[in-house]
Parts: structure tokens; C-alpha cells; sequence
């Protein structure tokens, strides 16, 4: 892959690092250019130049893909939405290891949001090993990004939505459909990481172990335990940033292996989600699947290796 550029319609401290690791910037329309002239930030041309030069375009933008996607399907560019997005919007809601041959070849699909991308994950690794009956998740989202400093509450719990059950559940059953889930969730005044409380209804019998093992060899799970020093999301982002991953960046679905616990064949568990990267790699898997050949598991594969994520026992299948 190669990256040709990126729009912006802000000449900001983010356009100038584009600039200063060397990628092209792109605005959206003639009229930013006087804007980008003044603050002497060099650009390539518009949306309308940069559609000319590729073959698959990441829209980012804050819910305007249906505004979009004409202009992509028009210069017959194919395109990867975000999470942001209705599902209708392409048909398609990808998370690679459930759905990734149903992108294949496609004109759009739609990479769901961070918590949905962690919720898919644990819970095809035990629908697939087990069963899954019933899903129920309460999800303690990040109140904000942290750079957004004009956003979330303070000193505040903020049930979001106050209505039961949440969104979150039906963007699951978008992706894999026919699942029983009920979500809700509320907003902590927080900024790196969601945190879940999942319970999960398995149709056969199960122990612990036969859990923990079915995580291990699900793709982009990683299991942390307490008494290794994961007190908290606040362990795992420090473990990113000391490991030298970029950004601080947490791309696995994490899961405290010594929560996880069995009662009357319902498991509990916590999950943590860092809403910064875990959609990151499949972002690069939703490319390869509309704009190659490429299977899933060579796909998975190629793309963990690149950001360092650790394969699964007993490798991709």
C-alpha cells in the first residue's frame, strides 16, 4: 500500500506534521487554498485531484460519508467509512475476523466503532468455540479524546444514551448477524480508554480455562492479568507507551484474563478498549479486502505483523 495523501480543511499543528513526515496534503475544496496560502502550508491540490490518484480512499470525516460517497463512486474510487456511519451506507459493517469475505471486492464497506470492533471480537471467539446464547454489556465509555478539551463532563457519570438498551447492540448484530446482545452504557470523565463489563450466555458447557483458551486463539485479543501490574486502563496504555508502540497505541481488544469467571454457564469478564487504535488494523484489512485479492488470514496476518500485534496461538485460520 501506499499512502498518497490526506485532506484537510484546517492549516493546523496536524497539517504541518503531515508536511514534516513527508505526506501530501490535500484540501477539500478550491476555496481552502487561500487559507492554507496565508498560513504557508503547502498543499497538493484538492479532493478532486487526490480521488485522481488512488484506488481506495479512508473517509474520516465527522459523519458526512453519505455526502461523500457519490464523489468517491463517481471517479470510481473505492472506500472504507467509519463507525460514525449508518450501516446503510454501504450494506457492509467489517470486523475482519467475523466478515471480511463479505467486503471482498466491494465497492464501500463500513469499519464499526471501537467499542463494536471489541464486542465482535470476544464474542465470535466464543460463539465460535461455544455458542453464544445471550450478550449483555455495560460499557464505561471515555467521556472524551484527549485533545478534545472542550468535550466531556467533570466530576460527572453521564448515563449515554439515559435509554435502555443502547446503539451498540444493534451495530454487534450488523456485523454478526442473528446475535442475541443488549448493551447500555454511560460516559466517565476519562479520556484514554472504554472499559466494558461483559456477560455472555454460552449455548454448551464451558470452564474457565476452555475461555481463556478460546481468547488466546482469537485474532487481536490480548489477555493481561492483575497480578502482573494491569490494575487499571491506565496499566495498559503505560505497557503501550513503554513497548514503543506508536501513539501509545493498544490495537487488541484487552481482556483481564483473571476476570473472567463462569457461573451457571454465563461467563464475566472486563474489556478494555482504546477507541484511538483498535479500529486502526481493520482499517488496513477493510483496504486490502475491497481493492485486492488477498484471503483473510494472509490479510490478518500481514497486517498484525506490521504493527506489532501478536498472532494468535495457533496462527490465523
Amino acid at each position: 500500500m501506499t499512502l498518497v495523501g490526506v485532506t484537510k480543511t484546517r492549516a493546523d499543528y496536524r497539517a504541518r506534521l503531515a508536511i514534516e513526515k513527508g505526506i501530501e496534503i490535500y484540501l477539500p475544496n478550491e476555496e481552502s487554498k487561500d487559507t492554507f496560502a496565508k498560513a504557508k502550508v503547502a498543499q497538493s491540490g484538492t479532493l478532486s485531484d487526490l480521488l485522481g490518484k488512488v484506488d481506495v480512499i479512508v473517509d474520516a470525516t465527522p459523519e458526512l460519508g453519505a455526502e461523500y460517497k457519490p464523489l468517491y463512486d463517481k471517479a470510481g474510487v473505492k472506500s472504507v467509512f467509519q463507525g460514525g456511519e449508518e450501516h446503510e451506507l454501504t450494506g457492509i459493517s467489517f470486523v475482519a475476523q467475523c466478515d471480511y469475505d463479505s467486503a471482498k471486492g466491494k465497492r464501500g464497506v463500513r469499519v464499526v466503532s471501537c467499542n463494536t470492533t471489541a464486542l465482535c471480537r470476544t464474542l465470535h471467539a466464543l460463539d465460535g468455540a461455544f455458542g453464544v446464547s445471550k450478550a449483555r454489556a455495560v460499557l464505561a465509555r471515555r467521556a472524551a479524546d484527549p485533545d478534545e478539551v472542550s468535550k466531556g463532563p467533570i466530576d460527572a457519570i453521564v448515563p449515554d444514551p439515559i435509554t435502555v438498551p443502547s446503539h451498540h447492540g444493534p451495530d454487534v448484530v450488523s456485523v454478526m448477524n442473528g446475535l442475541n446482545i443488549t448493551t447500555m452504557a454511560i460516559k466517565v470523565p476519562v479520556t484514554h480508554m472504554h472499559l466494558h463489563s461483559v456477560m455472555v450466555t454460552l449455548k454448551s458447557n464451558a470452564t474457565k480455562e476452555a475461555v481463556v483458551a478460546a481468547f488466546e486463539k482469537e485474532p487481536r485479543i490480548m489477555l493481561i492479568d492483575g497480578k502482573s501490574g494491569f490494575k487499571s486502563t491506565s496499566q495498559i496504555v503505560d505497557w503501550a507507551r513503554e513497548r514503543g508502540r506508536p501513539r501509545n497505541d493498544v490495537y487488541e481488544a484487552t481482556i483481564w484474563r483473571d476476570s473472567v469467571g463462569l457461573v451457571d454457564n454465563e461467563v464475566y469478564l472486563f474489556l478494555a478498549v482504546n477507541q484511538e487504535a483498535i479500529v486502526t488494523p481493520e482499517n488496513v484489512d477493510a483496504i486490502r479486502a475491497v481493492a485486492s485479492g488477498a484471503d483473510r488470514a494472509t490479510s490478518m496476518a500481514s497486517t498484525d505483523a506490521s504493527l506489532g500485534i501478536k498472532p494468535p496461538l495457533g496462527g490465523y485460520t
